[in-house]
């Protein structure tokens, strides 16, 4: 996503176009972002970086060929030196070597800095991502404007996800951990028999512009069991993704969990076996609508 979430209309005209910028803005001058989520929370921990001896040819052929990528951090090592976007590259000769051209003055955040002061060096900076360094100056992530934008719409929260890690240990008085990994969507067990297909056009939107949070999915003993995100799944799998982002809690010793058994039980082995309902819709939609 670069900034942009789409036009405002009234009527059917356009007025408009609202950016994460703007979206930030908003949420930071009325004091209403959450204040307790951290940036390692949201951060992207597999990060692409360039060397100061990368050529600027080499760099700019990365960013055009990149989805979402208009910039690199600038690593020796583990250590981050500088920054490099693609107006540094526009005028510069290409066979120049990064470290000629890159921004050494550098902006950083650290995993335990709150989202909420993220947002505020994103917005007064003018920047879209910040690198995340540890304690010892190793970069660890990167956050950008997209991802202070999840944290604020995102249901899934860690909140949530720990609430559900109480839940299990007390009631099958076992231990767990969580996790924060990629997982193949074929790979889940679903416990929920049906999904309906208008809400899936707006999971699609939302996967398209990075803007979607993430699943979470119970490890039991290898078995991964999808908890919160069966519309999300089906949307992407409607779009040819074949993975997604997770909060994973892994079950140390493996249980008997009743959702599972109630998959089982309806016959749900895979997102294949999902139905999507396309004669009915919604029932939030449907009451909105009557209350109109």
């Amino acid at each position: 996503m670069a900034g942009r979430t789409g036009p405002e209309s009234s009527g059917g005209t356009p007025e408009g176009i609202v950016w994460a910028t703007d979206f930030l803005r908003g949420r930071v001058n009325e004091g209403s972002m959450a204040g307790t989520a951290t940036v390692k929370q949201y951060m992207t921990r597999e990060v692409g970086t360039v060397s100061p001896e990368d050529t600027v040819a080499e760099v700019a052929r990365r960013i055009a060929e990149s989805n979402d990528h208009n910039g690199f951090p600038v690593t020796n090592g583990r250590k981050v030196v500088g920054f490099v976007t693609a107006r540094d590259l526009l005028l510069a000769d290409g066979d120049a070597l990064i470290f000629t051209v890159m921004t050494e003055d550098l902006i950083v955040a650290h995993p335990e800095m709150k989202v909420t002061d993220a947002a505020r060096v994103i917005l007064r900076s003018g920047i879209r991502k910040l690198p995340v360094v540890d304690d010892a100056g190793n970069l660890v992530g990167i956050i950008s404007n997209t991802d202070v934008v999840r944290s604020q719409i995102e249901r899934a929260t860690p909140e949530k996800v720990g609430k559900l890690m109480r839940t299990l240990e007390q009631i099958h008085g076992v231990t767990v951990h969580e996790e924060r990994r990629t997982v193949r969507l074929q790979e889940l067990i679903p416990t929920q028999g049906r999904v309906y297909a208008d809400e899936l056009e707006g999971r699609q939107y939302e996967l398209e512009r990075g803007l979607a949070e993430p699943l979470v999915v119970i490890d039991n003993g290898g078995t991964l069991v999808l908890a919160d995100g069966h519309h999300r799944v089906l949307a992407a799998d409607g779009i040819d993704m074949t993975e997604m982002d997770a909060y994973v809690i892994v079950v140390d010793d493996s249980i008997e969990l009743g959702m599972q058994r109630t998959a089982e039980k309806e016959g749900l082995s895979s997102i294949d076996d999902v139905e999507v309902v396309d004669y009915a819709r919604h029932p939030l939609i449907e009451t909105t609508e009557r209350l109109q």
